[in-house]
């Protein structure tokens, strides 16, 4: 996004200078991502269309996750059929960035199994903290994300909708785990 001011440098701009130039004069070798790569079109676009923004009717669990850094917020809720989740609800009140994960998650999460849904959370970690490789097949659109591993306030934020939805299946699992011991008790 390139906004123009007549004469004036815009705000994020000079901002976005201003930190490459420190990192260069600090002796860094990589070259820090430009924040239009990061608030891209394709980003206000996704953010634009959460999908599954409503909460469900009867979820088997629910979670909340919160990032103290910049108050963004998202709760999810999940609905299993066995190892797969099978509905899915959100609300997101995040920065553009907790947005986009959180509508990529919501387009691909109905049908995941937990444990690939696990993995791809794994994989965003690695990705924005370790400079792994960005999640791949129909996850890859978080590929798009990646550019924020040179912004670490921005990593909570963007990490928000995985580390609900890895508390709603912690919860989920446990429920499940207790069940077939009431079962068997009864």
């Amino acid at each position: 996004m390139q906004l123009d001011w007549p004469g004036k440098t815009p705000y994020i701009e000079m901002i976005a200078d201003g930190r490459k130039e420190r990192r260069q004069q600090q002796g860094h070798s990589t070259p820090m991502a430009d924040l239009d790569d990061i608030y891209n079109q394709r980003i206000f676009e996704l953010a634009a269309a959460i999908p599954h923004a409503t909460r469900l009717d009867r979820p088997h669990a629910a979670a909340r996750a919160h990032s103290k850094l910049c108050g963004s917020t998202v709760e999810v809720e999940i609905r299993m059929d066995g190892d797969r989740i099978s509905d899915f609800g959100q609300t997101v009140k995040a920065c553009l960035l907790g947005q986009a994960s959180a509508a990529i998650v919501g387009r691909e999460i109905v049908g995941t199994p937990a444990g690939e849904f696990r993995a791809v959370a794994a994989a965003m970690r690695r990705m924005l903290k370790e400079n792994g490789p960005p999640p791949e097949g129909r996850w890859a659109d978080l590929g798009m994300l990646q550019p924020v591993k040179d912004y670490p306030h921005r990593h909570a934020s963007t990490l928000l909708v995985f580390e609900a939805v890895e508390r709603a299946l912690d919860q989920a699992e446990a429920q499940a785990a207790v069940a077939p011991d009431a079962a068997a008790g009864a």
